[in-house]
């Protein structure tokens, strides 16, 4: 599932609001869409409170919104001229952060993942987004190629609050894979944790390729 070459197709559900918000600075555009990921994660978190799994279902919408502004400012500044370098950095630096709280939320809550596979997962989405970012950083073009982009993270992030809901619901909560109990939520982990190792080694592969057509014989920008 790779969603991140599907992008444009969203335009439609932005350019309209981009064009209100014209005259709005995207850096506070921005940081509404990080201050909504960290209020997700922490959201996730406390819906591993008996009683409280509803707040699965507020989380997977509080994981839209996030995505939403995350593309929002990006559009916002390129209608208003206001698309640099500055903003593409402090992007970057936002998305990894919500990330780490979107993710960490469901990471250290033991009702819904084991906090080991928590972390298999967080390692796997931040290499999957470094390989990305250190290919533009050495002169190799801007990778969104891969089994897991961003767009995928959103989408399944708000997907499996929903199931794991739905599923305490009518009583299958959890599953039993040859005598293991596992969430529906930790299966979503287990996808971030494998698939995101397997993006970014496909990422640093494609990009090792694309250095041997950059610098055929060899050398690299510091070499010279």
């Amino acid at each position: 599932m790779v969603l991140d070459g599907q992008r444009a197709r969203a335009d439609f559900a932005l350019a309209p609001v981009a064009r209100k918000l014209i005259n709005v600075n995207p850096n506070t555009i921005s940081w509404i869409g990080l201050i909504l990921a960290f209020a997700c994660g922490l959201i996730f978190y406390l819906s591993g409170t008996e009683g409280y799994e509803w707040l699965l279902l507020v989380g997977a919408l509080t994981v839209i919104v996030s995505g939403y502004f995350d593309a929002l400012d990006g559009k916002v500044a390129k209608l208003s001229g206001k698309a640099g370098p500055k903003g593409d950095y402090l992007d970057h630096v936002f998305d990894r952060y919500a990330d780490v709280f979107m993710i960490g939320g469901v990471a250290f809550c033991a009702t819904w993942c084991d906090p080991y596979l928590g972390m298999l997962a967080i390692i796997g989405v931040l290499l999957t987004s470094y390989m990305g970012t250190q290919a533009q950083a050495i002169g190799a073009p801007r990778l969104y190629a891969g089994l897991l982009g961003r767009a995928d993270r959103v989408v399944l992030s708000t997907i499996f609050p929903i199931i794991q809901f739905v599923m305490i619901e009518v009583g299958y909560g959890t599953l039993d894979i040859a005598g293991v109990q596992i969430t529906w939520m930790e299966i979503m982990m287990i996808w971030f944790a494998v698939v995101g190792n397997l993006t970014a080694i496909q990422r640093a592969i494609i990009t090792w390729r694309n250095l041997g057509k950059m610098y055929p014989d060899g050398k690299g920008k510091e070499e010279e």
